[in-house]
């Protein structure tokens, strides 16, 4: 099923932040990775993926560097600060606030006050 655009971007820096939490990676590797777990619904181009990448680099969640790839080409890996590591916390925080909100409304009554 192709995901809606808007319910993708209210989520990427909470997706971005969590692959990097556990390590490193480049940019392609995490357009794959990205499609791999979720069963291909999130499908990331470039163009969207790296103003992203940026953004949090900019706002100091991520650093980037310079390494040889397994195929000895250079390749910019992207890390995950210690800012960025509290920032992943509030993102948690949102999201659960977010999901639990959305399921008790789609849920129905039964689940308003669960």
């Amino acid at each position: 099923m192709k995901m809606d655009k808007g319910l993708i971007g209210g989520s990427t820096i909470l997706l971005l932040l969590s692959l990097l939490e556990e390590t490193d990676r480049y940019g392609y590797e995490i357009i794959k990775e990205l499609e791999l777990r979720s069963d291909k619904a999130f499908q990331f181009k470039e163009g969207t993926l790296y103003p992203v990448l940026h953004k949090l680099e900019n706002s100091g969640y991520v650093k980037s560097y310079i390494a040889k790839g397994d195929t000895g080409k250079d390749r910019r890996y992207y890390q995950i600060t210690k800012n960025g590591k509290k920032q992943l916390v509030e993102e948690k925080k949102k999201w659960e606030v977010f999901s639990m909100s959305v399921n008790k409304v789609i849920g129905g009554e039964s689940n308003a006050f669960a």
